[in-house]
């Protein structure tokens, strides 16, 4: 049974405002492939509705599959998820399924049915791509709506990360396969 329950979507933008590394993941109806990479880069833009930027250059065949179906998820790893997120990193789909691969067990998105991971990992969600902007041609950054997330009930309580179980700690890329947990949280006195 799965540990993942549905985030309201006015907490969704919460999954990545501490900017987690994520896997983007994709399937093209076409050529009925999936995909997934990861990104370093991927941040809220917008909470209402809830949007996201994730950046993918324009050569790479995740961005070539987003852009020909319109949709895209984006799973939050785990620490336990370091050496998968770092393998899909390093190499293109094009040519193999990098789930088969490294032997990442995908599930069926409820919404948007594209392939999404909970095994080590933490969050996910589904998103729709808006329409391109100057942003997307430029800086290679796409732009998604928002339409289904869930999280481990565990590490996301009530709309937050709870970050007191290493075992539930997110990756922070450094580079050259180096990863950083997420550290343990810290209250700011309220302003009087």
């Amino acid at each position: 049974m799965s540990r993942f329950r549905p985030v309201e979507l006015q907490h969704a933008s919460r999954l990545l405002n501490h900017g987690p590394t994520v896997l983007i993941t994709s399937y093209d109806v076409e050529t009925k492939r999936r995909n997934v990479m990861a990104a370093a880069w991927s941040m809220p833009v917008e909470f209402a509705p809830p949007r996201i930027a994730i950046v993918v250059d324009k050569s790479a065949w995740s961005r070539e599959i987003i852009e020909r179906n319109g949709t895209f998820g984006i799973v939050v790893p785990g620490v336990a998820a370091a050496s998968w997120t770092y393998a899909v990193g390093s190499v293109s789909g094009r040519e193999e399924d990098k789930f088969n691969a490294y032997g990442i067990p995908a599930i069926t998105g409820p919404v948007l049915g594209l392939p999404l991971v909970e095994e080590k990992c933490l969050a996910w969600m589904e998103c729709r791509l808006l329409p391109a902007t100057a942003a997307a041609a430029q800086y290679d950054t796409l732009f998604g709506e928002v339409v289904a997330a869930a999280a481990d009930e565990q590490a996301f309580v009530a709309g937050r990360w709870q970050f007191d179980d290493d075992k539930r700690n997110t990756l922070h890329h450094l580079g050259a396969g180096t990863f950083v947990a997420s550290g343990r949280q810290i209250r700011a006195n309220t302003p009087e």
